[in-house]
């Protein structure tokens, strides 16, 4: 399949671009966005459709992942229930792709597989909630590997952490990509998609202490 060429602009993203153009300056400056790095490797741009994943703390997450990765459109999955809300116009204007937690459709998961051959980047949170305040994260869904699998993309770890007061800094750490094509090829067991997921889970709370280890 031919990837889209991504456009710098696109009325399908007007409101999107608008409202990240708009807020871009305020929110680095009130933010003040600190980055560390797993590795050199780690530093390379997002290129191409690829999932992006973090840990999610708080409400305001999906703000923190688009100044994480600044230069890049997001397409965000949430929720069914949060999508077809009272305020879901919100997150439908952001080209949010809904899914059902419970009983996770197969046509969601080509459409998603299709964003990312088209050359989307999907960003995502895995444990598919609000994490507990003590900071521990549940055990992450396997969706997210079935969704690299299907789309072909790496599969980005980042950890975003900020401080209790407003004038915290927000600190990214950011892991090094994995190709679960790479590592198992096109057709892994149930016990390899698990494995992914488990390691990837690793891979945050790697993350989390490079991250809280940086002032």
């Amino acid at each position: 399949m031919k990837k889209a060429s991504n456009p710098l602009f696109s009325f399908k993203y007007l409101f999107y671009d608008f409202v990240k153009v708009t807020s871009a300056l305020p929110g680095l400056l009130w933010f003040r966005p600190k980055w560390v790095y797993e590795s050199p490797e780690a530093r390379r741009k997002i290129r191409g459709g690829a999932i992006l994943i973090a840990n999610h703390e708080r409400f305001f997450d999906p703000i923190y992942v688009m100044f994480a990765v600044w230069y890049r459109r997001h397409r965000f999955v949430c929720s069914k229930e949060i999508y077809n809300s009272k305020g879901g116009w919100f997150f439908r204007r952001f080209l949010c792709i809904p899914v059902d937690r419970e009983n996770f459709a197969l046509s969601t998961l080509r459409q998603i597989a299709g964003e990312i051959k088209a050359g989307s980047l999907i960003s995502m949170f895995p444990e598919g909630h609000i994490s507990l305040s003590d900071g521990k994260m549940d055990a992450f869904k396997s969706g997210m590997v079935l969704m690299a699998l299907q789309g072909s993309a790496p599969i980005i770890p980042i950890y975003m952490k900020r401080g209790a007061h407003f004038y915290n800094r927000l600190r990214i750490a950011v892991g090094e990509r994995v190709d679960v094509v790479a590592r198992y090829g096109p057709r892994p067991t149930m016990s390899q998609i698990e494995e992914v997921a488990a390691q990837l889970q690793r891979k945050e709370e790697e993350l989390k202490k490079l991250v809280e280890s940086t002032r």
